[in-house]
């Protein structure tokens, strides 16, 4: 009897240590540096998008996302989850963004933090949350209009 309780004692502790040394190893792969908010570099990209960057602590959750090809317009909605305080979260999107000569044209914070960003022919809503688990949420609502030719962006503040 007593021999089995130890042996499931040392199963125990086994597991144990194997989960930590593996939480430890994939947060060790996963760093690349940070950036003043505290958040990863850069190294994401929503969809093929180039010009907005996402920490990579980030992860893609293709469940809860939808993209949106066809000849004239380009976009979707690009949901992403991980572990990130929600205002530094929103400083590092601003940041990016401004950095990929987006233009903050809207915020609002009340549970949800939403940013709206513009440049010719394209806008990116973004909004931030508390998600479950200590996991925050990220959407991205992109749209681009693939038929304007560089013209400006309909939603333009300057009329306000």
């Amino acid at each position: 009897m007593q021999h089995t309780k130890g042996m499931k004692w040392f199963v125990f502790f086994s597991l144990a240590a194997l989960l930590f040394l593996n939480g430890c190893a994939s947060r060790q792969a996963g760093m690349g540096g940070t950036d003043a908010s505290g958040l990863p570099q850069l190294s994401n990209f929503a969809d093929d998008i180039k010009d907005i960057t996402l920490p990579s602590e980030l992860i893609w959750d293709r469940k809860n996302s939808m993209v949106i090809k066809t000849e004239s317009f380009r976009g979707g909605i690009f949901t992403y989850k991980g572990r990130a305080e929600l205002m530094s979260l929103k400083d590092y999107m601003v940041a990016s963004m401004q950095d990929n000569k987006w233009r903050l044209v809207g915020e609002s914070a009340s549970k949800t933090i939403m940013l709206a960003f513009v440049k010719p022919n394209k806008t990116c809503m973004v909004t931030i949350a508390e998600g479950v688990l200590g996991k925050t949420e990220l959407k991205l609502y992109v749209a681009i209009d693939k038929t304007s030719g560089g013209r400006s962006n309909t939603f333009d503040d300057s009329n306000l």
